[in-house]
């Protein structure tokens, strides 16, 4: 059995952008060139890839996602191989491509970009929002080598460090008269309208939480935004339950925030470091965690 890394791109290439066309516009050669390379693929492994369909374009088969989930670390490696080689043994360079849960992406990003570009200048750092299910399944795939996520809902497969530990609080419109006690009982919310985040898993956290306290929240409105929860909090349509907590106090109209202590005795909640347990990370990936659990063992970073 003969393969090779052009296969192998190529391959990638064509699953990533769904089309032969597509493939070869990406890495600029023919289209004849990717679909040779495809199905020489296909005879040196003795599998079938892709479902052809004309006009329709590439359907990946279950075991083109198998083999493209052990392509992508493994041409990983290979760019790091000869980045390696190119610096011998000096700095680092190539490209990483991180996973954030999107909540969590606007506190621990810019920072991460800033600083790990100062210390690896030669490696491309890219980052790609998600939800807890999305970021794990690019972990298990290989489009992410490595993901800041939170501590919920994690599959089999899945390997994590934990960086630090956060812990809920209730956001209450500026005015509230439940503000002035500096820290709020959930028992003391029971019946008041709720705003909920609703971005998985945010929401089955947050029930879970509150029923576990004998309260039974009374859902006025859900969004996916965690902006739009603060703006609508603002305006006293209801309270909410955030995990993060901007520097700013007012929402996006300007008006008035409370961030209030949960009186309760509420578990922290951990945002891990995760990638998948079968890959072999690349130094870029290794350099990385180093510099998270360096930078990030009291929480984001705060601008000078």
């Amino acid at each position: 059995m003969t393969l090779s890394l052009r296969q192998l791109r190529y391959f990638v290439a064509a699953a990533e952008a769904g089309t032969i066309a597509g493939a070869a516009a990406r890495e600029h050669i023919s289209q004849s060139t990717v679909a040779l390379a495809i199905g020489e693929l296909e005879r040196a492994l003795g599998v079938q890839l892709f479902l052809r369909r004309q006009a329709k374009g590439l359907t990946i088969t279950q075991a083109g996602l198998a083999v493209l989930a052990d392509a992508r670390p493994l041409l990983a490696h290979a760019d790091e191989l000869v980045s390696n080689a190119r610096s011998l043994g000096g700095q680092l360079s190539g490209n990483l491509v991180i996973g954030c849960y999107a909540t969590l992406a606007p506190f621990l990003m810019p920072g991460v970009l800033e600083g790990f570009a100062t210390e690896h200048p030669t490696v491309r750092l890219s980052f790609v929002e998600g939800s807890q299910v999305e970021l794990q399944e690019r972990l298990l795939d290989g489009s992410c080598e490595m993901a800041l996520l939170y501590d919920l809902d994690l599959q089999p497969g899945v390997h994590h460090e934990a960086l630090y530990h956060t812990r809920p609080h209730v956001l209450l419109a500026h005015g509230h008269v439940l503000v002035r006690n500096g820290s709020v009982s959930l028992q003391d919310l029971a019946d008041e309208p709720m705003i909920m985040l609703d971005y998985a898993p945010s929401r089955h956290y947050f029930t879970q939480l509150l029923e576990g306290l004998g309260v039974q929240p009374l859902i006025r409105q859900t969004t996916s935004s965690f902006e739009t929860v603060r703006s609508l909090v603002a305006r006293g349509l209801g309270y909410s339950l955030l995990i993060q907590q901007p520097a700013s106090d007012v929402s996006y109209e300007g008006l008035p925030l409370a961030q209030c202590a949960i009186r309760e005795d509420v578990p922290e909640m951990p945002v891990l470091l995760a990638w998948a347990a079968r890959a072999k990370l690349t130094r870029r990936a290794k350099a990385f965690a180093d510099f998270c659990h360096r930078t990030l063992a009291s929480g984001p970073a705060q601008p000078c």
